[in-house]
């Protein structure tokens, strides 16, 4: 990679950390708050309705982000034709999905719900006018720019949904905590992209990205409902407190894996579709972004399965101590989906859609079929066949990377083996250094700071190259502030 683009990588990723890191910090306040002040209920029902937002507004983007991102010099106009079809298509959404709240509450046996939706589902309206800008953003590697949008709307919607919360407004308050995120990144994704709209409505840019987006957009909606099918099922066949345990244990898990998740996917696409044709120097940038990943995933969701019950007991009280045996299971699977997206990312980047269309929704009816066949037995088996098949995928995302760029089955393990080892065993370790320490904050803190100090040595004795690079970056860059 030439020092341009490697700048380029490291300052989307620096970014994208800090971003996804206060986020994510803020978010651990907000939802210990929200858990100390909600009831398990309010939680399940919000539980319920999320995956029709989530999927409207995955249609409503359409996957031509991503078609932006592939097009070496967009334009205004294809900026422009896709903000209009956003508008279009986001107030058709909202309007659908306004009139088929009551089939929604009909679902859920629970009519209670559907000003809930009605209410909930404008966050549709307000995304749809960020689409184009924040495609313009991601496209031009303006990670620093989409990091303040985020921090700023995460700090500002977690105030007022934490007051609301006090003020014992129930389900409502976690409504309008995710309108006012929406609309407040929204407002600051205009104010930080150059780029305006012009009243041209010309769609043909649309229609010739579609094809590409169209993919990306039913994989989208898949992966959607994929993340949130135990939430679809657990709510129609379970109580709301049942669904509400569970939805605790999932939005810890994406909290820490998201972390992750959000720097990668903040630079992968962009960066390695701007490296097509040139194939080795590609494959050594998917590598590193793969050993980086690893370094970091690893550690923080196999540490954060083996605290969780201290963290769940102290932080949200033993109330919801349900949550950590689900947790605990949960953070399997949320250190290996990172890697799946970065993968995901190199098919998108290699205009590949179709590929990346295939495997997710293979993984959706796998997962759909599955659920719907053990629900009865429990949610416990539940967790565990979900985990299970996200394993399973990991390693079919592989084989379709590897015809890609020739990343074969051996370079894939030289490169997660040693980080996933080397966690699993410091985590081993760190269990039974500290397994008869009864203060639940004194075992909380022990085993962060033995485990953060023996998987640090591990990698500097073993001479990690991602440690020295990473310590390197990190330190030119709080020197210069």
């Amino acid at each position: 990679m030439s020092e341009t683009l490697k700048e380029k990588t490291a300052k989307g990723m620096f970014w994208g950390g800090m971003n996804n890191g206060i986020q994510q910090l803020i978010g651990l306040v907000y939802g210990i708050i929200l858990a100390r002040l909600v009831a398990k209920s309010d939680f399940g029902v919000m539980a319920m309705i999320n995956i029709f937002p989530l999927v409207a507004n995955a249609l409503k983007e359409s996957g031509f982000t991503a078609a932006l991102a592939n097009l070496k010099n967009p334009t205004h106009r294809d900026y422009n034709s896709v903000f209009w079809f956003n508008i279009i298509i986001g107030f058709s959404a909202y309007i659908i999905l306004f009139f088929c709240a009551p089939l929604i509450a009909e679902y859920y046996h629970n009519q209670d719900i559907v000003a809930l939706c009605r209410y909930s589902f404008i966050s549709i309206l307000l995304s749809s006018f960020a689409t184009a800008q924040s495609a313009f953003l991601f496209k031009n590697l303006k990670a620093k720019q989409i990091a303040k949008s985020g921090m700023a709307a995460i700090i500002i919607s977690s105030i007022i949904g934490s007051i609301m919360a006090f003020l014992e407004f129930g389900y409502w308050a976690l409504a309008t905590q995710g309108i006012t995120f929406v609309g407040t990144d929204t407002l600051l994704k205009w104010h930080y992209s150059s780029w305006r709209p012009t009243w041209n409505f010309d769609f043909e840019p649309v229609k010739s990205m579609f094809r590409f987006s169209f993919k990306i957009l039913a994989t989208n909606i898949i992966n959607q409902i994929n993340n949130n099918i135990l939430n679809i099922l657990l709510g129609r066949h379970y109580s709301k407190v049942e669904t509400g345990v569970y939805n605790q244990a999932y939005n810890w898990n994406f909290k820490c894996f998201s972390l992750v998740q959000g720097m990668i996917q903040q630079v992968a696409q962009p960066v390695l579709a701007d490296l097509n044709g040139e194939e080795d120097r590609q494959l050594k940038a998917f590598r590193k972004m793969m050993r980086f990943t690893c370094f970091l995933t690893f550690p923080m969701l196999l540490g954060f399965g083996l605290v969780s019950r201290e963290f769940i007991i102290i932080t949200i009280t033993e109330e919801w101590v349900a949550s950590a045996e689900l947790l605990q299971i949960l953070c399997i699977s949320g250190a290996i989906l990172p890697l799946c997206t970065l993968m995901s990312n190199l098919v998108i980047s290699k205009g590949k859609s179709g590929i990346n269309f295939w495997v997710t929704i293979s993984l959706g009816l796998a997962q759909i079929i599955t659920m719907a066949l053990i629900w009865p037995y429990g949610i416990h088996t539940m967790v565990v066949s979900y985990v299970g098949l996200n394993l399973l995928w990991l390693f079919i995302w592989h084989f379709f990377t590897s015809k890609l760029i020739h990343y074969n089955i051996f370079l894939f393990l030289k490169d997660i083996m040693p980080f996933a080892l080397s966690a699993t065993v410091v985590m081993i370790i760190t269990y039974y250094l500290t397994r008869n320490i009864e203060n639940l904050y004194i075992l909380l803190g022990a085993r962060i700071l033995i485990a953060a100090l023996l998987y640090f040595a591990v990698m500097k004795i073993a001479r990690v190259k991602i440690l020295d690079e990473c310590l390197s970056f990190v330190y030119s860059k709080f020197t210069k502030l």
